[in-house]
């Protein structure tokens, strides 16, 4: 949960299939050598003593955890490349099936930007922006249904273990994709993607590489802020991830104390801080709230938002979709069983576990540094089950279409308006709070 998104590990078989099949970067990297080598027999060590040591589960999933460790250890010496390395260290952990238990592999030798940002829309994925005077504003068009990426199919069944695999993974310097545009017509083009190296050891002792470092995650971040709207009686706000202060927060609620109803868009929204959510629930209710049991390795404990201050106790719609996910997901169903309001979009991701990352690295004064992240607790809610893997359905289930997108129209945050009393037209509801592409790394 204190994950920036709940990216589940990816398939172990979907994995082999994407690297042996796709021209990836991982693929024209040299064969490994002895050192290379080391470096992923570390990593896989690491990953099997960190699950050992702090993931929930002390069965781990009925896993024979050292047979596992064994046999990926045994793949080794035989993958060609660095790439095909990282990906053994990924699949070793995907066999625990758990959204929040995964690798993240060290730094690149270069920034990739594919220029252009897909989605789910019910079982299907489109194109919802594109980054200006990239490759891809010439060869894409928002609203575009993406069929293929290198030859496989993206669906819901699938579709975290592909964002994984291409956002994490295996950036590409170019992809192959099958598209139908909201007309109906079919075309197959290849994107290629912004490419800017940059030294992929960095030595953290040295005042300009920790500068240059945290000069890049504030750029990530730049766009990732809170927004609202007031129109007429209701407010919106627009929750990017949940990762603000309190005085944040209260400034939002402040707001919103002011109007009947209160729209709270977590759309897109991955998750992030357990203690912004159980503010933000506190925020809501006029009594404590049981969010979830959370259910650890060596303890069980309910997690309770206390209510505090003037809480908002209007009217509250809640807009949901299949980005939504961790900690959004975790609202929204409380939303749901406390019966508070009314829930609208899509599905949620399904990956609702509360986890964290440790932080490993190789080498000596040129840190090699990658993480693990570990989940550190099951999370149950008050009606006994959990939301992982099957996300949340919306208590009204409304989807814009490829020709919504195309039209930059939000068909679904206008009927969350109309239902609080406020005509806005879908076209204008799409302009209330444009997207900001980070600047380039």
């Amino acid at each position: 949960m204190n994950r920036k998104y709940g990216v589940p590990a990816i398939a172990g078989l979907l994995l082999c299939a994407l690297f042996s099949s796709s021209d990836s970067h991982a693929q024209q990297q040299q064969k490994m050598n002895k050192d290379d080598q080391s470096l992923i027999a570390g990593m896989l060590r690491q990953a099997h003593d960190d699950v050992k040591k702090y993931y929930y589960d002390p069965k781990l999933q009925g896993l024979d955890w050292d047979a596992r460790y064994r046999q990926y250890s045994a793949q080794v010496a035989t993958a060609p490349n660095l790439g095909e390395g990282f990906a053994i260290v990924a699949a070793f952990l995907s066999g625990l099936k758990d959204s929040h238990t995964f690798f993240e592999p060290p730094m690149r030798g270069a920034w990739f930007d594919y220029g252009y940002h897909f989605k789910l829309v019910g079982n299907d994925c489109f194109i919802d922006r594109i980054r200006p005077g990239t490759d891809a504003q010439s060869k894409l068009h928002i609203g575009d249904q993406i069929l293929t990426v290198n030859t496989f199919r993206v669906d819901r069944g699938d579709f975290q273990d592909f964002f994984y695999y291409f956002n994490i993974l295996a950036p590409q310097a170019s992809v192959q994709l099958n598209l139908r545009s909201p007309s109906g017509e079919e075309r197959q083009i290849v994107v290629n993607s912004l490419v800017k190296p940059h030294q992929k050891i960095l030595d953290m002792t040295n005042e300009s590489d920790y500068t240059d470092l945290m000069h890049r995650l504030q750029k990530t971040y730049l766009t990732m802020r809170s927004q609202t709207a007031e129109i007429g009686d209701i407010t919106i706000w627009q929750l990017p991830q949940f990762n603000f202060d309190i005085d944040k927060i209260e400034t939002m609620i402040g707001t919103a104390r002011k109007h009947q109803t209160l729209i709270l868009d977590l759309r897109g929204n991955p998750g992030g801080s357990t203690d912004t959510l159980k503010w933000i629930v506190g925020s809501l209710f006029d009594h404590d709230v049981k969010i979830c049991d959370r259910i650890g390795k060596n303890d069980n404990k309910p997690m309770i938002a206390k209510h505090h201050g003037t809480p908002f106790t209007g009217k509250l719609i809640v807009l949901v979709d299949s980005g939504s996910a961790s900690a959004s997901e975790l609202l929204t169903r409380v939303v749901q069983l406390e019966h508070r309001g009314i829930v609208i979009g899509d599905k949620s991701v399904g990956a609702v576990m509360e986890s964290r990352d440790y932080d490993e690295s190789q080498g000596a004064n040129g840190e090699i540094m990658y993480s693990f992240s570990v989940t550190q607790a099951n999370l149950i809610m008050s009606d006994g089950k959990s939301v992982e893997k099957t996300g949340v359905t919306p208590d009204e289930l409304l989807l814009p279409t490829a020709a919504d997108l195309a039209a930059g129209r939000d068909p679904v945050l206008a009927h969350a308006a109309e239902m609080g009393g406020v005509k806005l037209n879908p076209v204008a509801a799409g302009k209330l709070f444009p997207f900001e592409w980070p600047p380039l790394l």
